[in-house]
C-alpha cells in the first residue's frame, strides 16, 4: 500500500457518515462493489480545504458488478434496500456490467460491455473521480484506483477520454463549479 491509499483510507476512517453509508452498502452482500466517483472526491477534497461539514452530495455512487443479472429492477431493488435501511442518503445504484445496455441512449453514444468494476471505476468522467471504496467483511478498507490518486490528492481536474467527450467535460466543469467549492481546485 502507497501513502496516497494510506492516506485516502485514514481520511475515509475519520468520516463517521461515510463510513455509516460503506457499511449499509456491504449490509447489501454483494460481492463486487464500491462507492466511488463525487462520494469520495467530496470527502477527499473537503478534507484538503479543511472544511468542517461535508458537501452536498448530488448522489452517493454505489457501482457493483454482477453479469448474471442486469435487470434495471435490480439496481432500484437495491437502491429502496440502502434508502430504506440508510434513510436521507441521495443512493445512486449501478451494476456496472450493464452500463453498455443504457449508455447510448442517455450519453448519446455507445460502449463496450465491461468486464470488471475496476475497468468500470477506469472509465468514469475525470481521473480524480475514478476512484472507489469498499469495505470487507473483516472492516478493511480496500481503494480501487486504476489511474492512481494523484489527481485526488493534487485537487485536480483531467478529462478520462476513456468514455467522455470534450464537449460532455465541459459541460461537466461548468455544472460543478469544482473552484467556487474548493479554490485550490486546478482544472485541465
Amino acid at each position: 500500500m502507497d501513502e496516497s491509499e494510506r492516506r485516502l483510507k485514514g481520511i475515509v476512517r475519520q468520516a463517521d457518515g461515510f463510513m455509516a453509508a460503506l457499511r449499509a452498502a456491504r449490509s447489501l452482500g454483494l460481492d463486487d462493489w464500491c462507492i466511488g466517483a463525487g462520494a469520495v472526491r467530496n470527502l477527499v477534497w473537503d478534507h484538503l480545504h479543511g472544511h468542517v461539514m461535508p458537501s452536498a452530495l448530488s448522489d452517493i455512487d454505489l457501482a457493483y458488478f454482477d453479469p448474471e443479472d442486469l435487470s434495471a429492477e435490480r439496481d432500484r431493488a437495491l437502491q429502496a434496500r440502502l434508502c430504506a435501511s440508510a434513510p436521507g442518503l441521495p443512493w445512486e445504484v449501478t451494476n456496472q456490467a450493464g452500463v453498455h445496455l443504457w449508455f447510448e441512449a442517455y450519453f448519446g453514444h455507445a460502449v463496450e460491455p465491461l468486464r470488471s468494476l475496476e475497468q468500470a471505476v477506469a472509465s468514469w468522467p475525470e481521473f480524480a473521480t475514478a476512484v472507489g471504496v469498499y469495505l470487507a467483511d473483516d472492516d478493511s478498507l480496500h481503494v480501487i484506483a486504476p489511474h492512481g490518486l494523484g489527481d485526488l490528492f493534487a485537487m485536480r481536474i483531467r478529462r478520462n477520454p476513456t468514455r467522455v467527450s470534450e464537449s460532455t467535460y465541459r459541460q461537466r466543469i461548468a455544472q460543478k463549479r469544482y473552484q467556487e467549492r474548493w479554490p485550490r481546485v486546478v482544472i485541465e
